[in-house]
């Protein structure tokens, strides 16, 4: 155990960064974020945008099934009811864009509610069964109603912050990244609450936790409006970053993918979401590098996308199998290292 931890009281021991070791590593983090976008290439700023919006709807998935034990498979339904929600914002009324991406986060928590509306009654596989079939709802109202664009979809012009265009990957990147920071730190000051106390006893005993007083379907709505609310702002932010939204933007296979991502990463905590957005957006890069440097590369990449999926497929079962706590727990296990070395147990 690390030593000058000692809490004297509750609020001390709620204390989000509880040593300065952890306040300097935020400091170093915060400046290293301010100081990639002037250094990287493009490319890179690319990755970093998505990452930083595959973290923040991975992070609101986190809050429904890594800590309040809700199965969902229609976050990337919730993901495009954000998304057509800022597109027909921007294009018929050209409000604000911030104002549309909180729009996108609202109007997706409608829907979240309602599709969480079945979750008092079933969990498990057949709440899992409902959010699919919530997820073929909505691309069929994509692909149908006029105002969406049907299956052409919408082309969104550029955000606009006084007067400038947001219309490359390095000004949009100082509207995703501190828009993902702010909304992983709601996640993790959540649980610090007794809200996020409700869902956390919820996921480890339902019925107990009736017992105590807390209320299911109240609390089983708020993770599921939470968790779309997330999903929506992703989505929101998406829209904006590639400015194109269709039907097929967010197929089921996107809803799978952060799934395997909040795995990979780690239920049941905010670190195993950001690791597992992470790793989980990267793997298809490494997959393009390394196919680009095998003789042949351009013949190899008709082969690219079936091999992913297959990829994320044996993460999934490689990581249940082997380390069902994901990167979270090995990165615990290297801090425990350090902080014991060069003693051992």
């Amino acid at each position: 155990m690390r030593i000058g931890t000692l809490k004297e009281s509750y609020t001390a021991d709620a204390t989000l960064f509880d040593s300065l070791t952890q306040k300097v590593w935020l400091a170093v983090a915060a400046a290293l974020l301010l100081l990639f976008p002037f250094m990287a290439s493009d490319y890179w700023l690319y990755l970093a945008c998505l990452v930083s919006i595959n973290v923040a709807s991975a992070t609101g998935l986190n809050i429904l099934t890594g800590y309040t034990g809700l199965v969902s498979l229609g976050q990337a339904a919730f993901m495009g009811l954000g998304a057509y929600t800022v597109a027909v914002l921007e294009i018929r009324y050209g409000t604000p864009f911030l104002l549309n991406i909180l729009a996108g986060g609202f109007v997706a928590m409608l829907g979240g509610l309602i599709v969480g509306i079945p979750s008092l009654r079933v969990k498990g596989l057949y709440l899992a069964i409902a959010t699919i079939a919530a997820s073929f709802i909505a691309h069929f109202l994509f692909a149908n109603f006029t105002f969406t664009g049907g299956t052409a979809g919408l082309t969104l012009p550029p955000a606009r912050f006084w007067g400038t265009a947001l219309d490359t990957s390095f000004r949009l990147y100082w509207v995703i990244v501190p828009v993902t920071v702010l909304m992983v730190l709601g996640a993790a000051n959540l649980f610090r609450t007794r809200v996020g106390r409700a869902f956390i006893a919820i996921r480890d005993r339902d019925i107990s936790a009736e017992v105590l007083g807390i209320p299911l379907l109240r609390y089983k709505l708020l993770s599921f409006g939470l968790s779309s609310f997330y999903a929506g702002v992703a989505g929101g932010l998406w829209a904006y970053f590639f400015r194109v939204v269709t039907p097929e933007s967010f197929p089921l296979l996107m809803s799978i993918f952060f799934l395997a991502a909040i795995i990979v990463g780690g239920m049941g905590t905010i670190l195993g979401a950001i690791l597992g957005a992470v790793f989980m957006t990267m793997v298809p890069e490494l997959l393009k590098l390394v196919v680009d440097l095998l003789p042949g590369g351009t013949e190899l990449t008709v082969f690219l996308s079936p091999v992913r999926t297959v990829i994320f497929g044996l993460l999934i079962i490689g990581f249940l199998v082997f380390e069902p706590h994901g990167l979270a727990e090995v990165w615990r296990r290297i801090r425990r290292f350090f902080h014991l070395w060069p003693f051992r147990n």
